[in-house]
């Protein structure tokens, strides 16, 4: 009988966390790969370089958001690829409560950039407004003579939602896989009056998110995340130890030099801080946090994007508008369900 062939033996160090990789993590360890092999690596948690196991993973990893696009179109056979990714992501029940509001005339993306304030949203060849809509499937139930309340079941509206957000970003990879760039547009949401007439949506239609596309004139870094230990959890939720969340959020706003993040203090960025602390927490709050501020010598990121710019004094504002325009567009999910009785009859249109 012929002797097997000696197992090469790792380092042990090295053998150990090929081990774990091989359950944990969907990429390879590199350690004793040739000079000269295809290595499109990334660094992981513990230091160690590790290889893509293929392009769509690598994809998912290095996507970033663009906002600097080429003076180029994007074909039509391209952009409808892209496309039809995007209405063959999962839905719930197949209904497809969503529509696509493609955009490509100069005149409404300098309106809309204009509306979010954001100058590039103009100089992306396309822009894809994707909306809730229950208006079609209202319809289709309306013409087969089938009840229909989806319009104020809160239970359509969380799935809605969902499908719209798993469609758009079914296109957004697609873009990506496609030489395209893209960034989301979330200030939609500011406007959506404006956008609802600027496009005629019926009711039960209404925006949730933009998202620009075009050549990226340069693609940008994928920005640091917080890992898969803080935010998988094992069975059930885990609560992390203070000094556990606050190294997880300092890792994650980590810059290349090995720094921790940091805003500077002016005179302007302190007043605001102070007049939003004030607004949601009171004066007691407000001078706490001026004394964390000073303490530190610098603004932290915590308090940069709840108190600078995700003020949290204005975020909450105008919920009950919201929820208003929705009612306007035909969309009660957030009252008590009355049952509408139907007198009338309706003749199919041609």
């Amino acid at each position: 009988m012929n002797k097997a062939e000696p197992t090469p033996k790792l380092p042990s160090i090295a053998r150990a966390l090929r081990q774990a990789v091989s359950f944990i993590s969907p990429v390879i360890l590199i350690n004793d790969e040739p000079k000269g092999a295809d290595q499109l690596t990334f660094p992981s948690e513990n230091g160690m370089r590790m290889k893509y196991p293929n392009e769509t993973i690598q994809l998912l990893f290095e996507r970033s958001s663009c906002r600097s696009f080429l003076d180029k179109k994007i074909p039509k056979n391209v952009l409808s690829i892209v496309l039809e990714a995007g209405i063959h992501a999962p839905t719930a029940g197949n209904l497809q409560p969503y529509s696509i509001i493609e955009i490509q005339d100069l005149r409404s993306r300098r309106k809309l950039a204009e509306m979010c304030g954001q100058k590039f949203i103009s100089e992306a060849p396309v822009l894809l407004l994707f909306c809730i809509d229950w208006h079609r499937n209202e319809r289709w139930a309306e013409l087969e003579v089938a009840p229909f309340t989806a319009t104020s079941s809160f239970r359509h509206f969380w799935v809605s939602f969902q499908d719209v957000i798993i469609c758009a970003q079914n296109i957004c990879t697609a873009a990506d896989s496609m030489g395209l760039g893209s960034v989301y547009i979330g200030t939609v949401i500011d406007f959506p009056a404006e956008i609802l007439a600027l496009f005629r949506m019926p009711e039960s239609v209404f925006p949730v998110v933009m998202l620009c596309l075009g050549y990226p004139a340069k693609r940008p870094k994928p920005r640091n995340k917080l890992s898969i230990k803080t935010v998988v959890h094992k069975g059930r939720y885990s609560e992390m130890k203070d000094k556990q969340l606050l190294r997880a959020f300092n890792e994650k706003y980590r810059t290349e030099d090995s720094r921790n993040q940091t805003i500077p203090i002016t005179l302007d960025k302190m007043k605001t801080i102070m007049n939003v602390c004030h607004e949601t927490h009171g004066k007691e709050f407000a001078e706490k946090c001026k004394q964390r501020i000073e303490a530190n010598g610098y603004i932290n990121m915590a308090q940069y994007y709840f108190g600078l710019h995700y003020k949290a004094d204005i975020m909450p504002t105008d919920n009950d508008e919201y929820i208003k325009l929705m009612e306007r567009s035909g969309l009660k999910w957030f009252k008590k369900y009355v049952p509408k009785v139907e007198t009338r009859t309706r003749s199919l249109k041609d």
